[in-house]
């Protein structure tokens, strides 16, 4: 059951030949310049990319696109079930394909280094969630904030001389 509030997402499975573009153009979304470049941004990203960079990345070949196409484009894709959003810590959101594959991260509310952590490693908390709470949940892209080794290390050396 949704809530009114929620839109219905239209997941695609796209195909793995397949590029976003591919895909948008198959599902009857025109391909402007803005929406190319949008798309090139997030595809040629190595890493994770916040809708600034993008923005930052699109403006420079484009001038007259205006940030709200960057976020609408963003929220298409979302809801096309090409990217996932990612709350990596405070404020900071970030996207990344899905044809890129399922993972989650690791992220440090201190020194905010982020650590890659496999789909797998979540899977017995998603069992869990199934068996106790007859609860199916959607674990696709997480950012779980926490302490790195070396941050928590620093903090329990000033406790211990504080």
């Amino acid at each position: 059951m949704r809530f009114p509030w929620q839109q219905q997402k239209q997941t695609v499975q796209a195909d793995v030949h397949r590029n976003m573009t591919d895909e948008l153009s198959h599902q009857g979304y025109r391909m402007t310049p803005q929406r190319l470049m949008i798309v090139s941004a997030i595809e040629n990203s190595e890493n994770h990319i916040c809708a600034e960079d993008i923005y930052t990345q699109v403006v420079a070949k484009y001038p007259n696109v205006n940030v709200s196409t960057v976020y609408r484009t963003l929220d298409l894709l979302e809801q096309l079930g090409l990217v996932t959003k990612t709350e990596m810590g405070i404020g900071r959101v970030m996207y990344h394909p899905i044809e890129k594959g399922h993972h989650h991260h690791l992220i440090c509310r201190e020194c905010g280094k982020t650590i890659d952590l496999d789909d797998s490693t979540l899977s017995p908390l998603r069992e869990s969630l199934l068996r106790d709470y007859q609860f199916s949940a959607e674990l696709t892209h997480l950012g779980i904030l926490g302490l790195c080794a070396g941050c928590k290390q620093k903090l329990q050396g000033k406790v211990e001389n504080g």
